[in-house]
């Protein structure tokens, strides 16, 4: 992407100083996603790189990651797949428990959503610790997938959560970054 598009996808990002807690600013999509040429470049963006090769699903963490996900899938001709809280899902799921900054929670997958083999591209808004990334990762590898990558709008650096999943071996992609949390 070119660096005025990148200024100016960039540009569509709201930030919140002191949500949810004092020190933190939040990154709000919700921005981009009114803007229909921001959503529009952002999604060619993710999906561009994946273009005319074998995905057969997209993941989508939710919430966000359902949205932009669904787009994604869309634009790749491939399935998409949701990843939910726990208890949100209707039908027999498997599931697993991540850290948070304050204790665990857990996420869950239809056990038939993936095929062993599937070549699974997983999506999601944004990058912090990557505790959830991380465990979507191991989720999906638990049911058989193949993770391709890991797509996220914007990335915290600082943080970490990206070379997480290099460390498991996904590649990363990221369309902006912002400095600290």
């Amino acid at each position: 992407m070119d660096s005025r598009r990148h200024i100016a996808l960039k540009e569509s990002i709201r930030s919140i100083p002191d949500y949810p807690k004092p020190g933190i600013v939040f990154r709000d999509i919700t921005t981009l996603l009114s803007d229909p040429r921001a959503f529009r470049r952002a999604v060619d963006a993710l999906v561009h790189p994946f273009a005319g090769g074998r995905i057969d699903q997209v993941a989508g963490i939710e919430a966000r990651g359902f949205i932009l996900g669904g787009a994604v899938a869309h634009q790749l001709s491939s399935g998409f797949v949701p990843i939910r809280k726990k208890g949100k899902l209707p039908h027999k799921t498997v599931s697993i428990a991540y850290a948070l900054e304050y204790g665990t929670d857990e996420m869950e997958i239809h056990v038939d959503a993936i095929k062993p083999g599937d070549r699974v591209l997983l999506v999601d808004d944004l990058i912090a610790t990557g505790g959830t990334a991380c465990a979507a990762v191991n989720l999906l590898r638990r049911i058989g997938a193949e993770v391709v990558a890991a797509c996220f709008v914007i990335d915290l650096p600082e943080i970490g959560g990206a070379q997480k999943l290099r460390d498991l071996d996904v590649p990363v992609r990221t369309l902006m970054e912002f400095d600290g949390h």
